[in-house]
Parts: C-alpha cells; sequence; structure tokens
C-alpha cells in the first residue's frame, strides 16, 4: 500500500489581492518540496472536477447558486473582508471537492493506505450557507458526507489542529450523532468559536489552546480531550482537517507548535485509524501561511503518512 497525493495546478489560478495570506505561493512551496527525491514513492493523482451534488451534501442549494453567480468575468471579487473569487476561484473549489471525495473513495476501495490533498482555497470556515475565513466549500464535511453516501461509512471523523477553529466543520456537523468533529485550536482568535461548551448532540468536542501554548499543551489537550473522545466514537474513517497555521512561525496565530507535534499528532491519528477503521486516513491540506513553515511541517506530515503505509 502507498500514499497517494491529490491536487490539480488550477488551485494555482485562484487568486487573491496582493498581501492576503491564502496566496498561491503556498501552493508552490508544498509542491517544491513535494518534489524532492524522498516523496518519488508517493503516487500522484490530478484531482476530478467536484460534483455539485457532493456540494449539495454540505451546503445549501441556494448558497451554492449564490458561489456559482459570483464568479468575477475578470479581476477579483470580495465576498467578504477575507474570502475572494477570481475568474477561476470555482473551478480550483470544485477540484478541491474533487479531491476530498476520491480521495475517500481511494482509501475505501483499497487503492492507498491514506491521502494527503494538495488543494487551496481551504475549507473548513464555509459553513452550511455561508463563505468565510478564505474557504468556498468544505472540504472535510464533504469527504466525511460522501464516505457516508458512497460507501455505507455509519461513522466519520474530523479531526482539526489548525490554528484556527473549523466553525464551518462545526456548523454542518452540530445536530448529527454519527459526524464527529475533534479540534485543538487558539482562542481568542477568528472565527470567535470553539468554547469547550459548544458541543451540538455530543458529536462536537473542542480543546481551546491560548496564545503561547506550544507542544507540551497541544499534546495535553490531545491526549487528554481529543482522542479519547474520538477513540469512543469508534470511527470508520478518520479526516485530517490538516492546518499548518499552529506553527510558531506562522504570522496569523501565537501557537508555538513545531514540525515535531506535528509528527506527533498525525502519528497518533494513524495509530486509532489502524484500530478502527483498517486504517483508512484522508488528510486535507487547510491553513498554514509562512511558506517555509508551512513547506516543512507538509513534508513531515507526508512523510509521516507514507511510512505508515509502506507498514
Amino acid at each position: 500500500m502507498t500514499t497517494l497525493l491529490i491536487t490539480h495546478p488550477v488551485c494555482l489560478e485562484h487568486l487573491v489581492p496582493r498581501g492576503h495570506p491564502e496566496r498561491p505561493d503556498r501552493l508552490r512551496a508544498i509542491n517544491q518540496i513535494l518534489a524532492a527525491p524522498h516523496f518519488e514513492a508517493l503516487e500522484r493523482l490530478e484531482a476530478p472536477r467536484g460534483l455539485r451534488r457532493s456540494v449539495l451534501l454540505a451546503h445549501d442549494e441556494g448558497y451554492v447558486a449564490r458561489i456559482e453567480q459570483a464568479v468575477p468575468a475578470e479581476d477579483l471579487w470580495a465576498l467578504d473582508a477575507d474570502t475572494w473569487m477570481s475568474p477561476k476561484s470555482l473551478e480550483a473549489a470544485l477540484r478541491g471537492v474533487g479531491a476530498a471525495t476520491r480521495a475517500v473513495d481511494a482509501v475505501f476501495h483499497g487503492e492507498a493506505a491514506n491521502v494527503f490533498c494538495a488543494v487551496r482555497p481551504p475549507g473548513h470556515h464555509a459553513e452550511q450557507d455561508k463563505a468565510m475565513g478564505f474557504c468556498l466549500f468544505n472540504n472535510a464535511a464533504i469527504a466525511a458526507l460522501h464516505a457516508r453516501e458512497a460507501h455505507n461509512a455509519d461513522r466519520v471523523a474530523v479531526i482539526d489542529f489548525d490554528v484556527h477553529h473549523g466553525n464551518g466543520t462545526q456548523d454542518i456537523f452540530w445536530s448529527d450523532r454519527d459526524l464527529f468533529y475533534g479540534s485543538t485550536h487558539q482562542m481568542p482568535l477568528f472565527p470567535g468559536t470553539g468554547e469547550i461548551s459548544e458541543t451540538g448532540v455530543g458529536n462536537i468536542v473542542n480543546a481551546p489552546l491560548r496564545a503561547g501554548d506550544g507542544s507540551a499543551q497541544f499534546r495535553e489537550a490531545m491526549m487528554s480531550v481529543v482522542l479519547p473522545a474520538l477513540d469512543a466514537f469508534e470511527p470508520d474513517l478518520i479526516v485530517m482537517s490538516a492546518g499548518f497555521d499552529a506553527h510558531r512561525d506562522d504570522p496569523l496565530g501565537s501557537l508555538q507548535l513545531t514540525e515535531e507535534d506535528f509528527i506527533w499528532i498525525t502519528l497518533r491519528l494513524l495509530e486509532l485509524a489502524d484500530k478502527h477503521c483498517e486504517g483508512r486516513v484522508v488528510s486535507l491540506l487547510e491553513g498554514g501561511y509562512d511558506l517555509r513553515a508551512l513547506a516543512s511541517s507538509v513534508g513531515c506530515h507526508v512523510q509521516t503518512l507514507m511510512r505508515a503505509a509502506e507498514l
């Protein structure tokens, strides 16, 4: 078995204003590090175009129609102060959806042990009926719901270690006992959600961290709060909302994680995947805005996935 990398060049054509942190250079930095010789064993696949009905698993019809109608013929269009569209943004977002659903298909069909999707725009802030926080469609939620629809998965979990809380995934999962969302994130910080008291129907587990917290606090939050709840949930698939902006060098957060922490959480999630769901893991790129830290962290994350796939 192997690790599969899914991406698409059109994700570089989702354009944003000069100085915006969620810029095409993020994906270029990832592509460069994953072109190194020690990643030659990666299987690589171009993301298919996601189906509209896949998007509708997580988002309202009216919202999807508004996004489709908002695509500018030229230049840029602001959906809000942070979230922009360019002429190729919808196509890039649909390739992200296609990457997520194809990744789920791959792990359920036994084509790959696990999958990393290097796509942008990210997704975990996109709610059922609202774009925000750089995000148009919620790839992690779509992946989970696709696993249920296409592969009869009874229970699917999303674990989010981005520095920002995935309000969109929480919103979409809120009332569904068979979908689990667990998150560590900095608070207070955008988007302002993610309190411990936000529990949905018992399927939402938030473990907020404070500015300045580092490895010890992150690992304790995962080990004492998120991972035991995930273990008890017994998922048929684990989806990672893999944000790397909790890195100490990232400009948008104030947590102090390093590459070793991303290796550590990847290993812990792989262990639980081996225990509960035959190793099925899909990892989706979310945040990470310092290019060096992002590339290095993704490289460590993917290497960890590859080593697990070889076992």
